[in-house]
């Protein structure tokens, strides 16, 4: 198939299944130097999104892979798919407890701040030769913060920050879409003549409402029906928790609720509760996560043609860098200063407003819509992606340093001891990091008084797996897998410390 909405290849546009090979193989290859140059990128302190961003721009219709990609509704669906893919395994790994510590600084900044940090850069946009309408319009679009662009650097980094902080700064990223939707549309129904009611601002709390309660409905439901069903292949449980996702997500939009937050409380739900193979779980839902965000770099990439660039590349790194450096860090203070934040950690929550996916797929809506100048928004916010990752983004460690917000990096194992089972057992193994300032370090195991129906099952030192025998001493450094109850799990932290699950 060819034409202005087609994926084709010059070379081989009629045969088939020639061009789809073709296709196949260009993705394929930029997303295979995509995963083989992401540590050498985060070494040098570089989002990874960034680098999915520029071999998109390689692989399209002006660069070496001569990819045509012009399809904004097959993007938008993707981007759709590809943003609850991110979100669902961000909820999976977010316990309870965290939400507890961020869910109101990061409701304020979900609804106020978002307003505020659209406000502030539609009337600097204007202020630099955009009309009204545009402006606000390029301000609703890029004025929430983005959960895959948040989970790349602060987990995929491995940056454990301390207090609410991180708590913040990542639920937020979950729960801010809402507010940007419905700014966006009403002021596309705005240019359109389609002229928005009051109505419109009730949309946000309707849509944050739904989208809670019909997430944690699908969550609960999804943990009762993983407990009943006993299915016969370990590959189906992904399957089954993926489908979730999608009805959760698809049921809530079709309600008139914020799907993508009804995605995030489901997985919160069912992170928090037993789950049968909940390794082999994590390992899945973290892969399509880390695939979604790459196919959302470079799709991006793909659309944006460096001669639609250029025109607009000072009104659209201007546009970046005031965001980084202005709206966003005031929209910070004005909704965190009442909640008595250290400046330091006021600070760092404004510095951290990566921008992504959802503008990506925000700014998608006003070409669907016919807005006029809509291809010229769409080109200026491949520049304000390019800046958040570039600005914020690569000084995100060193701003962590500086303020003093990190906490002591954790050694990891270099094994790792897990049970998969087909349905919740009687019984938890938990690994720990035997430090020098816990009760066991230095003893032996048979001097180690724990319950009778528990047991040391294994100790990782450093390269070696060491039997886990009476005369075996706990080493600082070592890593201890203990197999406990439910009912004694009080009683084997105070021996042996926090599990590192929870570190």
């Amino acid at each position: 198939m060819t034409g202005p909405h087609s994926i084709f290849f010059p070379l081989a546009v009629a045969e088939e299944p020639t061009a789809t090979a073709l296709m196949m193989s260009v993705f394929g290859a930029l997303v295979v130097f995509s995963v083989i140059f992401s540590r050498f990128v985060s070494r040098l302190g570089v989002p990874v999104v960034l680098l999915f961003l520029i071999l998109g721009l390689i692989g399209g219709a002006e660069g070496v892979g001569k990819l045509v990609f012009e399809d904004y509704h097959l993007a938008v669906r993707l981007g759709t798919m590809a943003l609850v893919l991110i979100l669902f395994d961000g909820g999976m790994n977010t316990s309870v407890a965290t939400l507890r510590r961020g869910i109101y600084p990061a409701g304020m900044m979900a609804t106020v701040g978002v307003v505020l940090t659209a406000g502030l850069v539609g009337l600097f946009a204007h202020l630099i030769g955009l009309p009204w309408a545009t402006a606000f319009l390029l301000g609703a679009i890029v004025s929430c913060t983005d959960a895959a662009a948040v989970f790349s650097v602060l987990r995929g980094g491995g940056l454990k920050l301390k207090g609410r902080v991180e708590a913040t700064i990542e639920v937020e990223s979950c729960v801010n879409d809402p507010v940007a939707v419905v700014l966006t549309t009403a002021m596309i129904e705005f240019m359109t003549a389609e002229r928005p009611s009051a109505m419109s601002l009730l949309e946000i709390p309707i849509e944050l409402v739904v989208g809670a309660a019909m997430g944690l409905a699908f969550g609960w439901l999804g943990r009762l029906l993983l407990r009943q069903v006993r299915l016969t292949t370990t590959g189906l449980y992904p399957a089954l928790t993926l489908s979730l996702a999608f009805i959760s997500f698809g049921a809530t939009t079709i309600a008139h609720g914020s799907g993508f937050l009804a995605v995030f409380a489901t997985a919160v739900v069912l992170g928090n509760g037993p789950l049968p193979q909940r390794g082999a779980l994590a390992r899945v839902h973290d892969a399509l996560a880390w695939l979604g965000q790459i196919s959302m770099f470079l799709m991006l990439g793909l659309l944006a043609l460096p001669s639609r660039l250029l025109p607009v590349a000072g009104i659209g790194l201007a546009v970046g860098l005031f965001l980084g450096l202005v709206a966003r860090p005031l929209a910070a203070l004005v909704c965190l200063l009442p909640l008595r934040f250290p400046p330091a950690e006021i600070g760092y929550v404004g510095w951290v407003g990566l921008r992504g996916a959802v503008p990506i797929v925000l700014a998608t809506f006003p070409v669907l819509a016919g807005v006029p100048g809509a291809d010229r928004i769409f080109n200026i916010v491949f520049f304000v992606v390019l800046v958040s990752s570039l600005v914020p983004g690569a000084t995100v460690r060193w701003v962590t340093r500086w303020l003093k917000l990190d906490m002591p990096e954790r050694p990891t194992p270099s094994a790792v001891l897990e049970v998969n089972a087909s349905h919740p057992l009687d019984g938890e193994l938990v690994s720990f990091l035997i430090d020098p300032s816990v009760a066991v370090c230095g003893a032996k195991l048979s001097e180690v008084e724990i319950p009778s129906d528990a047991a040391v099952a294994m100790i990782v030192r450093g390269r070696q797996l060491v039997a886990a025998r009476g005369e075996t001493v706990l080493e600082p450094g070592d890593h201890a897998y203990v197999f406990f109850r439910p009912a004694d799990r009080p009683y084997i932290e105070l021996l042996f410390g926090r599990p590192e699950d929870d570190a």
